[in-house]
């Protein structure tokens, strides 16, 4: 073996060790988004052990961990979790269906666009807090209008995303089907769901994140249990550790939430062949 091999021979082991070390060492996807928040809640500890932070208006980490934890113990975490999950999830189902339902019906007739998406599109822009009032004289304090609330968030993001897929399918793909004689609930399952099922679960995500943001409004108007009313409940009476709590079980629950969507997304939308970075 001459001098050149032998170099090569050693570069190319050295090549080799070095890719050996960068995969041993390498984090997994995963983790990556857990850095931040890690290096948050470790100089929050911190500054509450040095007596930076007020113990009353920012209380340390592990405080809320023990509070979560004795709520957990106690069981009514799970009382208030429970009613939280039923609200949203029939407010959101409700809103849901019916902003696919009028997004298709849209989307698919000129005439039924020109009539209703006009009336839709005004009130989209009224605030839903500006018709709490209203909701509780009409329905009371009771679930009914609890889940009303939130279904009328929940119907506008499906409704749009559905409206604008249906109205995004390629039209070359309209004249083949009209050769193949195809008809309309056959046009509908076998080429406009799946055109818009893209922008169908971008709006699921949306509206399911539209659900929790609105549950926090709805249970802090007349509830006797619940997150957002466990919330209310210690802000009365300056329990800041187990508001932190609430907080904390929202965003994790909408967390969960949106990635159950995205798991969804992925098993449909293999084909979408779109740049991931």
């Amino acid at each position: 073996m001459s001098l050149n091999d032998v170099t090569l021979q050693s570069k190319a082991n050295e090549k080799e060790m070095g890719m050996g070390r960068e995969r041993h060492w390498r984090m997994p996807n995963w983790l990556y988004g857990w850095v931040l928040p890690v290096i948050i809640l470790a100089l929050w500890e911190v500054g509450s052990a040095l007596g930076l932070l007020s113990d009353s208006a920012l209380p340390a980490p592990s405080r809320i961990a023990r509070t979560f934890w004795q709520l957990c113990v106690t069981g009514d975490m799970t009382q208030h979790l429970t009613t939280s999950t039923i609200r949203a999830s029939g407010g959101f189902l409700l809103g849901a269906a019916t902003g696919l339902i009028l997004g298709v019906f849209t989307g698919l007739g000129k005439w039924a666009e020109q009539t209703l998406d006009p009336t839709i599109q005004m009130l989209r822009t009224v605030p839903l807090l500006a018709v709490i009032p209203l909701f509780i004289l009409w329905f009371g304090v009771g679930e009914l209008s609890k889940v009303l609330l939130i279904a009328i968030g929940s119907f506008f993001p499906l409704y749009f995303h559905t409206h604008l897929g249906v109205r995004s399918a390629d039209r070359k793909l309209y004249e083949v089907t009209r050769i193949l004689q195809y008809s309309k609930f056959r046009l509908l399952c076998r080429l406009i769901i799946p055109s818009a099922l893209p922008n169908i679960l971008l709006g699921i995500r949306l509206s399911v994140g539209a659900s929790w943001l609105l549950l926090a409004v709805a249970e802090m108007m007349g509830s006797s249990a619940g997150v957002g009313y466990m919330i209310q409940d210690a802000r009365v009476y300056a329990q800041t550790d187990v508001v932190f709590v609430g907080i904390i079980l929202f965003a994790l629950v909408g967390k969960l939430s949106d990635s159950a969507v995205r798991l969804v997304e992925r098993r449909f939308l293999r084909w979408n062949n779109t740049y991931k970075g």
